[in-house]
Order: C-alpha cells, then structure tokens, then sequence
C-alpha cells in the first residue's frame, strides 16, 4: 500500500518558485528541501519536488521536457469549492502564473487550469460527487 506520494518537477529557478508558491497559500516541508529542491506540501502526505534542472536529470536519463513545446504531465489539485478554485486561479495569475484554457464547468465539476513559472501545466478542481451523472446500467 502506498503511504506517500511524491511528484517531481524539473525547475530552473528554485527560489522564484518557492516564491511562487508561497503567495499561492502553499507550505514548504523544509526536512524535504535543500539548495536544490524544495518539497511543496499539497496535502497530507502528499508533496510535489521541486528540482532544479541538474538535481532532477541526477534520477533520469532521459531530456527534460521543453514546456514551451511540450507537456510532461497534469498535476490536478483537488479543492473544496468552487470558490477556492477562483481564488486560487485569481493568485495564480497575480503571481505570474498564466491560465491555460477556459474554466470548465460540467455541473458537478469546475475546474480551471494554469501554467507555473517553468511551464508546467496544473489543474485546480472542485467536483461533487453527489451530483455526478449516473452511468445508464446496460441491457
């Protein structure tokens, strides 16, 4: 069984992203960070590593992604409101973030989604699981 989750993410300037982050509301757990990586805390036992470039390609072999050409991934966040999810969007944007597409709505899910200062693409939710369509039992 899993007990934690940790995400890594490539970064080329650490200080500017754990600036970043900090104005959006998020925490640092400082026993997961040094010079070269920061582990932004997303939940209870979930943690997001924050690389620079030389620490990150230390674990691969492979080139790191170009996100002005491509995309690695989608870290979606889960919130508890649709309201958080705007506040969060609305820091995001104050500090330098980019929106990625339009917000979306599908009644029981609204979601919005945003660049980071390296690219990265995140997706910030909230969903109602109570008001989600039922699958039509087949015949």
């Amino acid at each position: 069984m899993v007990t934690n989750i940790f995400v890594n993410l490539p970064v080329k300037n650490l200080q500017a992203t754990r600036e970043f982050f900090t104005t959006l509301g998020f925490t640092f757990n400082e026993q997961f960070s040094d010079e070269t990586a920061a582990g932004l805390v997303v939940g209870e036992d979930h943690y997001i590593m924050l690389l620079e470039h030389k620490k990150f390609n230390s674990f691969v072999k492979k080139e790191i992604a170009d996100t002005s050409k491509v995309i690695e991934s989608i870290t979606s966040l889960q919130v508890e409101s649709r309201e958080e999810v705007d506040s969060l969007m609305k820091k995001v944007l104050t500090a330098g973030g980019t929106e990625q597409r339009d917000p979306y709505d599908y009644g029981f899910m609204y979601g919005r989604a945003f660049y980071d200062l390296d690219g990265h693409t995140w997706e910030v939710f909230y969903m109602d699981i109570s008001k989600m369509p039922k699958k039509e039992e087949s015949v």
